[in-house]
């Protein structure tokens, strides 16, 4: 069904002002993703003529694209895509920011802490006596990262957890906004043993002393990087500052698609969204930006790998978890993150004159608006 823009925002209109806890009807589901494969197709179809414009354009197995040095592609990023997965070790239940694209935002006074003295890995809860038990009774990860939320809010728990690990040769990475980073605790990690650390430069607008920062992590940590939500905000910042972060020596750029939750949706009100497999929704400037980026380093010849972490990469990324943790052919955890779709963060999009959908049709007889079907 090529249902057309004016349909598809007829329907979206009534879907938008139904109840919560109406369920709809098997035809009006059928428009509901029909109007999302026109959104997607017509996104591909424009991220496929922006990806053809960029010089040496390099896949990781056909799971993500970049652009650079192979030498520099982070090893975290290939032990998601290639290894047996990426193990989350959560700590800290605080952050010193509210970033707007926090999958967080609004409920970072409210997060339950893990628990004195604990670690959680795996949805379990750990003390670092245990660690020991677990690698000897379950295979060990290929990488293993620090998130949730702002590991350098006490950054001093971290160093005994990360020598257990780098002493059983698995490979760390640990997210940080860079903010309350400082050469002490930078040269105690990289002594502990963390391999690879990654400033979401975003979170900051590019501040001077993030990227001091970086440039200070390059003297004791293997891999540093940049990993950051691709937002018009980050893009604009980061061009203004392109000569100072990549003299930093940094080895990579992580460029996320911002993909959204009930959390930080309202944020991004009235911007042009769309659906990814029926999973991620992302505003449509994203991986645009993304893409726009990579084009740059690739005519310029940046020194750091850049690369498009895009919803497709999550796909990829859930693929091969579920396929190395046993599942069946075709398993993935890859879903969208809201309960109920919100028809109404649709609406931008298909009211959007410069936007179009590639073919369109008519509606089949008992799919208009004005039809009676049972």
């Amino acid at each position: 069904m090529y249902i057309s823009k004016k349909d598809a925002l007829t329907w979206f209109t009534f879907f938008s002002s139904l109840p919560d806890e109406e369920e709809l009807m098997t035809y009006q589901q059928e428009i509901v993703l029909a109007t999302f494969a026109q959104i997607e197709a017509a996104i591909n179809a424009r991220d496929e003529e922006l990806m053809a414009a960029i010089h040496n354009l390099k896949t990781l197995e056909g799971r993500t694209y970049y652009v650079g040095e192979t030498s520099r592609f982070p090893l975290g990023c290939r032990s998601c895509l290639l290894g047996n997965g990426l193990s989350a070790i959560r700590k800290t239940n605080k952050c010193n920011l509210h970033c707007k694209f926090c999958y967080n935002y609004g409920e970072l006074d409210a997060i339950p802490p893990v628990g004195e003295g604990l670690w959680e890995i795996g949805g379990t809860k750990f003390y670092e006596r245990d660690i020991e038990l677990l690698l000897t009774v379950q295979q060990k990860p290929t990488g293993i990262s620090y998130v949730y939320l702002e590991p350098f809010m006490e950054i001093e728990k971290y160093y005994g957890i990360i020598r257990i690990f780098h002493d059983a040769q698995i490979h760390q990475h640990l997210y940080t906004n860079g903010t309350l980073a400082s050469r002490e605790t930078l040269k105690a990690l990289g002594s502990a043993g963390l391999d690879e650390i990654r400033f979401n430069l975003g979170a900051t607008d590019c501040a001077d002393t993030v990227i001091e920062n970086i440039r200070i992590a390059k003297e004791y940590i293997p891999y540093v990087g940049i990993e950051t939500p691709m937002t018009p905000a980050f893009y604009d910042a980061f061009f203004k500052k392109k000569q100072q972060i990549l003299s930093t020596g940094l080895d990579f750029i992580n460029c996320a698609e911002l993909h959204l939750n009930a959390n930080n949706i309202g944020n991004y009100a009235g911007e042009n969204m769309y659906i990814s497999r029926h999973g991620y929704i992302s505003p449509i400037w994203s991986r645009a930006l993304t893409l726009g980026f990579m084009r740059i380093a690739a005519d310029e010849n940046w020194t750091p790998v850049v690369h498009d972490c895009a919803n497709r990469t999550k796909f990829a990324r859930d693929l091969n978890l579920r396929g190395k943790e046993g599942g069946w052919f075709g398993a993935s955890n890859y879903a969208c993150e809201f309960s109920r779709i919100p028809y109404e963060v649709f609406l931008p999009i298909l009211r959007d004159d410069s936007f179009s959908f590639l073919h369109e049709e008519a509606l089949p007889e008992g799919y208009n608006p004005g039809d009676v079907f049972a």
